[in-house]
């Protein structure tokens, strides 16, 4: 899913925008005869003239002085011409220069594509960092967005699985997995690289738009402390089958989230430390099969977190000491028959959480050691036992702010 972007002015729009001569000219003859009028009118005022004499006769002294007066306003006028000429150059040159950019952007970009689409993996390589090169010194931001997305679109492409290299008369074969396989790789590292540093800074692509919807990351991929203001990072349906993918510290400030439908199925991913604030968050129909998945000490302030229907099969899933502060968090429908999932330490402060129609059928499934201070949490219409932990961490009696099934309810409660 790409967010849709606001689309920024095309360069014959920014050429519209300048005024005729004639209407700047008009404008700022206008603008110096009101301006010089207001000062001698405040002058005059401050000097306390109360009138003028129009018995004086005109002598050569005023004579010249109504010459010299003359000049200046002429001169005066040269000099409004010349400044609206300069101005109006400057803009000529800045769009001359914005075109040239822009055509220069365009070459570089057709050779790069081009060099992604060879059939040697040595020069897809040189494509990708071309396309990389070429985002950092985009002349707009859609144009960097157009390089990003390029990059993605390469990485959602059908790929040749592993061929394994037992049989020998297949090595050529796995060679070229292996060399193709490192230009996926490489892509999925310098996309982290860029979302570290700082947006404002050369090579940021902080506040880009990242789809990489489908995609089968299957390597290291680091991401720690990358950050995401705002725009649409999705990775709905990606498929992480082993590896270790680090989103360790990273900040997600708005915008929206996507892991929908992703696969966890082996390896381990990272969310330690993350922090999303003011995000809508989906892992809604995600299946954690097999590995592992830390959401340990992470901070959800603000925003939406979904895991409705999310299946928790096997594998373990941390959210020890997360905190879940003022968010609204959807684990409705969510089926947790097997691995562990632990909310061992986790916060819940403010904000409302549903375990509404969750299904408890097997597995490991533990909030020892939680707090729920203030929180709106609810277990209606649950299916299984309670897990462990959760009606010591929930306390007797039963707050309010905590809705559990009836089955579940202690005695007292």
């Amino acid at each position: 899913m790409t967010a849709n972007r606001k689309p920024r002015p095309a360069l014959n729009d920014r050429e519209l925008r300048l005024w005729k001569v004639g209407r700047v000219l008009t404008w700022t003859f206008a603008t110096a005869v009101l301006v010089s009028g207001s000062i001698f009118y405040a002058l005059v005022a401050l000097l306390g003239f109360k009138e003028i004499d129009t018995t004086a006769k005109l002598n050569a002294k005023t004579l010249f002085d109504l010459v010299k007066l003359s000049f200046g306003v002429v001169a005066g006028a040269g000099a409004l011409v010349a400044l609206v000429v300069a101005y109006r150059r400057q803009r000529v040159d800045e769009v001359g220069a914005h075109r040239e950019a822009t055509r220069l952007h365009a070459e570089r970009f057709s050779q790069a594509v081009d060099k992604l689409g060879s059939d040697s993996p040595a020069v897809r390589l040189g494509g990708v960092h071309a396309l990389a090169g070429l985002a950092d010194d985009a002349p707009t931001q859609d144009l960097r967005q157009t390089c990003i997305d390029v990059l993605c679109a390469y990485l959602q492409l059908p790929f040749t699985p592993d061929p394994g290299n037992s049989d020998p008369a297949h090595q050529e074969r796995y060679h070229r997995y292996l060399a193709l396989r490192k230009v996926r790789h490489t892509i999925l590292r310098l996309i982290g690289d860029h979302y570290r540093r700082p947006m404002g800074t050369h090579r940021s692509w902080q506040g880009c738009d990242l789809d990489l919807s489908g995609v089968t990351i299957d390597c290291a991929m680091d991401f720690s402390e990358a950050v995401f203001p705002g725009g649409t990072v999705n990775f709905s349906g990606a498929v992480f089958p082993g590896g270790t993918v680090y989103f360790n510290r990273a900040v997600f400030s708005g915008g929206a989230v996507y892991f929908g439908d992703a696969v966890f199925s082996g390896g381990t991913v990272y969310f330690s430390g993350a922090s999303f604030s003011g995000s809508t968050v989906h892992f809604g129909d995600a299946v954690f099969s097999d590995g592992t998945v830390y959401f340990s000490g992470a901070s959800f302030s603000g925003g939406k977190v979904h895991f409705s229907d999310a299946m928790f099969s096997g594998g373990t899933v941390h959210f020890s000491d997360a905190m879940f502060c003022g968010s609204m968090v959807h684990f409705r429908d969510a089926l947790f028959r097997g691995g562990a999932v632990y909310f061992r330490g986790a916060v819940f402060r403010g904000g409302t959480v549903h375990f509404r129609e969750a299904v408890f059928s097997g597995g490991t499934v533990n909030f020892r050691g939680a707090v729920f201070s203030g929180s709106t949490v609810h277990f209606i219409a649950v299916t299984g036992p309670v897990p462990e932990g959760l009606l010591a961490a929930v306390g007797v009696p039963v707050p309010a702010t905590v809705t559990l099934a009836a089955a579940w309810l202690p005695e007292g409660g």
